[in-house]
């Protein structure tokens, strides 16, 4: 085992006396006992970002800049390392891992780029005679401090999605990583304390969720940025009157046209890679597939060949597709889900029992509507096939859910590509390709079930900065 993990408070290494032991999710092994935060120590972090609220706010556009491309370089510089432990944390095989790591640089990269752009307006204000003269002018201030509550599926990028962002507006942050794979987040916290910043600027708190509740409803937090399951309303209902955004997953959906504007072999190997990449453990992931009628059959044997030869297993191996998910808990659930559909009708194309935290790649059609696995968000490999009519028909059971994250459509035709721009109740439609589909300086985020808010670092400024206006009377 490593050497015991410190967390970071108020910009300091912090040793305490609890600690959490992480196991590798695919050998079982101790790879780190990380220190985990107590009541104190969050009261303590909270009153620390809070009286460094004006200090950051004063921090120059370009000394944020500064500390995002340290950031920057320092992730470049450990980019193997940090790889590896997202393997070993959180399961995730490598090539996935180090296509997390490069993705989190261009996070970066982005962040960098948006800070100190917190521009204005001039607003002339001379519309008639009682205000002769005047004029407004607005700029964008930095919202406060900012709480930022992420997942273990993307332990790196999405905890910079949050992080990046918030710095370069000039909060200070509370950062709570997901528990079981926190080592990501504390490496950043060993890189940010290189930095000339506040003292207060900075805490990674890996914590109990039991003890996170001040994180959530604490009044001199300004915003609450949580990325996880449903339970994220249950958060907001708590947040009181600060900000609040949520990335809640959902169960995407991905349409194939009569026309699907690709060949159907490219079509089955991105379907496949959407839906079992990283054992399916993707918000975005392709859970629901609705395939036109006329090209289902044809198109349903490609999936089935081409699932075939993903290589399931050790995640640290370059050419395993479906690992381990992230615990034996969560995948004996989706088994269950699965096991529930086939008794109630559905029938299994591929498939197989589960092997502790590694569950096969499973194929299913006419799943019943009903059931918790058409419902509700599967986080894990499995695949749903059903037929469609008409375009419009899969229009309409692409909506027949209470989430609405990104749908893919395959479509050669642009006036269907159009009508489900207009039609489809998501955050996002991506046209010629999978929901799973996530450019990083896009704004990312959903309607319904599936949040509040959008991610991106352009679109993520808005979240933790706000308009202030000076009018001049003339």
């Amino acid at each position: 085992m490593s050497t015991l993990q410190p967390l970071w408070l108020a910009n300091r290494a912090t040793h305490t006396a609890e600690t959490r032991t992480l196991r590798d999710v695919w050998t079982g092994e101790p790879i780190a006992n990380v220190a985990q935060a107590g009541p104190a120590d969050i009261e303590q972090a909270i009153a620390a970002a809070h009286a460094a609220r004006c200090a950051m706010a004063a921090l120059p556009g370009w000394r944020r800049r500064e500390v995002l491309e340290h950031l920057l370089r320092r992730v470049g510089e450990h980019a193997e390392m940090l790889a590896a432990t997202i393997t070993a944390e959180g399961g995730k095989p490598i090539t996935s891992a180090r296509t997390e790591v490069a993705r989190a640089q261009a996070t970066l990269r982005e962040a960098a780029a948006e800070a100190g752009r917190l521009d204005g307006v001039l607003l002339d204000l001379d519309r008639d005679a009682s205000t002769r003269g005047w004029r407004g002018m607005t700029r964008r201030v930095p919202v406060g401090v900012s709480s930022l509550i992420t997942p273990f599926n993307f332990p790196l990028n999405l905890v910079l999605h949050k992080l990046a962002p918030a710095l370069a507006a000039g909060c200070p942050v509370l950062l709570k990583p997901a528990p079981a794979t926190p080592l990501s987040a504390l490496a950043l916290g060993q890189w940010l304390a290189e930095c000339d910043l506040p003292e207060g600027a900075f805490s990674i708190l890996p914590c109990s969720n039991e003890h996170a509740a001040p994180l959530v409803e604490d009044q001199r937090i300004a915003v609450l940025s949580f990325t996880g399951g449903l339970i994220g309303w249950d958060l907001k209902a708590r947040a009181g009157k600060k900000r609040v955004v949520l990335e809640l997953g959902g169960n995407a959906a991905c349409i194939v046209d009569a026309e699907p504007g690709a060949s159907l072999d490219h079509v089955a190997a991105r379907i496949v890679a959407g839906a079992f990449g990283q054992a399916g453990q993707s918000c975005i992931s392709v859970q629901r597939l609705i395939v036109h009628k006329a090209v289902l059959p044809e198109l349903r044997e490609k999936i089935i060949a081409a699932v075939r030869t993903l290589a399931h297993g050790d995640p640290r191996e370059a050419h395993t597709v479906v690992g381990p998910m992230i615990s034996a808990a969560a995948a004996s659930k989706l088994e269950a889900w699965i096991a529930e559909a086939v008794a109630t009708g559905a029938t299994r194309l591929l498939g197989g029992e589960r092997n502790g935290t590694l569950l096969p790649a499973t194929v299913l059609e006419n799943v019943p509507t009903h059931l918790p696995l058409y419902r509700e968000e599967a986080f894990g490999p499995v695949l749903l096939l059903e037929a469609a009519e008409d375009f419009d028909h899969a229009l309409q059971r692409a909506n027949d859910s209470r989430f609405g994250l990104q749908c893919g459509v395959f479509t050669a035709r642009m006036d269907h590509a159009m009508k489900a721009w207009d039609v489809l109740e998501v955050g996002g439609v991506i046209v010629g390709d999978v929901p799973t589909v996530r450019v990083d300086r896009m704004p990312y985020g959903g309607v319904k079930d599936s949040g509040l808010g959008r991610e991106g670092p352009r679109w993520a400024l808005d979240d933790f900065s706000e308009t202030r206006l000076m009018v001049v009377a003339g």
